[in-house]
C-alpha cells in the first residue's frame, strides 16, 4: 500500500475537518466526517445491518476508507450514522451538504428521504429542517455507482483500470456537513469583477436587503447596500500579486464572509499582431501543468487538505502559474489555495458517454475532425446523459464563478464524450462571459472556442499561430519510475527515462530548444504533463505519494523564469 505522509497521520474520527467552503464562510458549521457504517447490497432498500465501519469522505475502494471493497454495477453502498444537533444551532432552518458522491444518491433522515442527486462531480445541498429532531438522529445515504458502463459522467474512473484509466470509486467522496440559516437568508452571491470601469458587480440571491462592506485589509474601503461598488485606484489580482479584498454581506441578522479579486481575463493580439491570452489587458503567458488530484491513499479524495494546499504551493515555488484542473471538480479549498498563492486555473468539465473507440483519438493524427453532433460515433446516444452533462456543467460554473484563479473553462478533452461542443461553447459565454473557453481541449474543434488546443506527444511542436491564441494544452509526458513510490509494478508513459539526470536534461532540452523559440512566433500557453505520478502513469514531477521531486528543482525554476512573453 502506497501512503502519503497525509494518509500516515489520518484522523480517522475527524479527517479533513477545516470549514469547507472559503469564499462563503458562515458561523454555522457541523463538520459530518469521520467513521460511518456501510454496507454493500443487490437491494435499493435500506439493509437492516451494517457491515463495515468507513471513513468517510473516503470512498470504500480506497485505502484510507479502511473497507477496501468495489462498488459493482448493481450494487448499492448504503451509509448511515448518528449525530446530534446542539442547541442553538437551529437558527430556523438546517441543510446538509455534500461535496461530492459518486454517482446517484438518495438521503435519508430519520428514515424519511430527504431529497437525491443525480451526477458524482458537483456538491448538492438539502435542506432538512422537518426531518430532525430533538437529541439523536440518524442519516442514510444509498449510491448506486455504474462507473464506465453508462453514460453518466465518471471522468478517469474505469472497471478494468489501466494506462490513463484509473481505479474506479464510488460513493461520499467530498466532506459531509451541516450549516444552519435564519427562515429567510442570503443563499448565495455572484461576485463579477469589472476591470475596465473600475467596479464589482453583486448580486444577491434570497434576500436583496444586503449591507455590503469591503475591506483592503483591516481597513474598510466601501459600505452599500448598492450591488455595484465603485473601487477607483484598486489593487489588481495577478499570479505575480494574488491581492484579495475580503468582503462582508449582512443579512438577515447574520455575516457572511468572502473575499474577490480584480482581475480580467480576455484574447487579443499582441504588439507584432499574434492573438495571445490576456490577463488584465495585457498579453501574459500561461505556463502551467495538467493537474489530475488523485492520491495513491486516497484516489480523488485528498488524504488531507494540508495534502491539497502543498501541491499548491509546491508547483508555485517552482515558478508555475497556472494548473489545469484535469477531468475533476476539486472541493472549494483547492481554488482557495490557488486564489491566495496566485495560480490561473484551467477547469475542465467532467467526461461522459460510452467507451470511446479508436476513431475519436486516431483520426486527429491525420487530419480528420470528426462532426460531434454524431451521437453515436461519440458514444452520446443516451439523451437523458446528455441533459444531465448539461445540468451538471451549469453546476460546475455556479460553484467556482466566485474564485478568482478560474481562467479558462474546458467542456470537452480529446473527443472523450463530446457532443454538440458549439453549443456548449454558448452555453459557457452565456453563463460566464468574464473567461476564456477551450471548447475541445486536443482535437475535434467544430469551430467555436477562444483558443486553438493540441495535444502533442508523439509528433514534432510545431506551432502556427491563426486567428485564436495557440495554447499547447497537453505535452511532455516524460516518465521514470522510482522504486518504493509507485502505485503497482507497471508502467505507462510517452518517452521514459532511467535516471534523474536523463529525465532532467530531457525536460531542459524540451523547453530550451521548442518551447521557449516558438513563444515569440506564437505560442500562448504550454501544459505539461504532469504534477504527480497517477497509477501507472509516471509522467509526474511529482511521485505519487508527493515524496520525490523527479526533475531537478534548479532547473525547473531557471527554465520557468524565461518562461514569458
Amino acid at each position: 500500500m502506497l501512503l502519503t505522509k497525509y494518509g500516515e497521520m489520518l484522523n480517522r474520527e475527524n479527517p479533513l475537518n477545516e470549514y469547507p467552503r472559503p469564499q462563503f464562510v458562515r458561523n454555522s458549521y457541523i463538520n459530518l466526517n469521520g467513521v460511518w457504517k456501510c454496507a454493500f447490497s443487490d437491494k435499493k432498500e435500506l439493509p437492516e445491518e451494517f457491515d463495515y465501519d468507513i471513513v468517510v469522505p473516503f470512498s470504500p475502494e480506497t485505502p484510507l476508507s479502511g473497507v477496501n471493497r468495489v462498488l459493482k454495477p448493481g450494487e448499492f453502498l448504503h451509509y448511515q450514522r448518528a449525530f446530534e444537533i446542539p442547541e442553538g444551532f437551529n437558527k430556523g432552518r438546517v441543510f446538509i451538504h455534500f461535496g461530492a458522491v459518486d454517482q446517484l444518491a438518495n438521503v435519508f433522515i430519520n428514515g424519511k428521504k430527504a431529497g437525491s442527486h443525480a451526477g458524482g462531480y458537483t456538491p448538492f445541498r438539502l435542506e432538512i429542517t422537518d426531518f430532525i429532531v430533538t437529541g439523536q438522529n440518524i442519516i442514510n445515504v444509498s449510491v448506486a455507482d455504474y462507473s464506465d458502463t453508462k453514460e453518466y459522467s465518471k471522468g478517469k474512473q474505469k472497471f478494468k483500470r489501466g494506462g490513463i484509466w484509473y481505479s474506479p470509486q464510488s460513493g461520499i467522496w467530498q466532506t459531509v456537513w451541516l450549516e444552519s440559516t435564519p427562515a429567510e437568508f442570503l443563499e448565495k452571491v455572484k461576485i463579477t469583477p469589472d476591470y475596465d470601469r473600475e467596479q464589482v458587480h453583486f448580486e444577491f440571491f434570497g434576500t436583496e436587503d444586503v449591507l455590503t462592506t469591503i475591506y483592503d485589509g483591516e481597513d474598510i474601503i466601501a459600505q452599500t447596500r448598492e450591488t455595484t461598488v465603485k473601487l477607483s485606484d484598486f489593487k489588481a489580482w495577478s499570479p505575480e500579486n494574488p491581492f484579495l479584498y475580503t468582503v462582508t454581506f449582512q443579512a438577515c441578522g447574520e455575516t457572511i464572509t468572502s473575499y474577490f479579486g480584480m482581475r480580467k481575463f480576455s484574447t487579443g493580439k499582441d504588439e507584432n499582431g499574434i492573438w495571445r491570452l490576456f490577463l488584465n489587458n495585457k498579453p501574459y503567458f500561461h505556463n502551467g501543468l495538467l493537474d489530475q488530484g488523485y492520491y495513491p491513499d486516497g484516489f480523488l479524495t485528498p488524504p488531507s487538505n494540508q495534502a491539497m494546499e502543498d501541491d499548491v504551493k509546491k508547483m508555485k515555488e517552482l515558478g508555475f502559474n497556472m494548473l489545469r484542473k484535469h477531468i475533476k471538480i476539486e472541493p472549494l479549498l483547492w481554488y482557495h489555495y490557488c486564489d491566495v498563492n496566485g495560480i490561473l486555473v484551467w477547469q475542465d468539465m467532467i467526461n461522459g458517454g460510452g467507451n470511446y473507440g479508436l476513431e475519436i483519438s486516431v483520426w486527429p493524427f491525420i487530419g480528420i475532425n470528426l462532426d460531434d453532433t454524431n451521437y453515436k460515433t461519440f458514444k452520446r446516444t443516451d439523451k437523458a446523459a446528455r441533459e444531465l452533462y448539461y445540468e451538471e456543467l451549469m453546476d460546475m460554473v455556479d460553484y467556482l464563478y466566485n474564485c478568482p484563479c478560474i481562467a479558462l473553462w474546458v467542456p470537452f478533452n480529446e473527443g472523450w464524450g463530446q457532443f454538440d461542443s458549439n453549443a456548449a461553447y454558448d452555453m459557457l459565454k452565456r453563463l460566464d462571459p468574464s473567461r476564456t473557453v477551450d471548447t475541445a481541449s486536443g482535437w475535434h474543434d467544430r469551430g467555436c472556442s477562444d483558443v486553438i488546443s493540441k495535444h502533442i506527444y508523439f509528433t514534432p511542436i510545431k506551432v502556427k499561430a491563426g486567428e485564436r491564441p495557440y495554447v499547447l494544452s497537453e505535452f511532455g509526458g516524460y516518465s521514470q519510475k522510482i522504486e518504493g513510490h509507485t502505485f503497482n509494478n507497471k508502467m505507462f508513459g510517452y518517452k521514459i527515462y532511467k535516471t534523474k539526470e536523463s529525465l532532467t536534461k530531457a525536460y531542459k532540452r524540451t523547453f530550451e530548444k521548442t518551447i521557449l523559440p516558438q513563444i515569440k512566433t506564437g505560442l500562448a500557453a504550454t501544459v505539461y504533463t504532469q504534477v504527480t505520478d497517477v497509477e501507472d502513469e509516471l509522467n509526474g514531477i511529482l511521485t505519487y505519494d508527493r515524496k520525490v521531486v523527479k526533475i531537478d528543482e534548479n532547473t525547473i525554476k531557471e527554465i520557468n523564469r524565461k518562461v514569458k512573453l
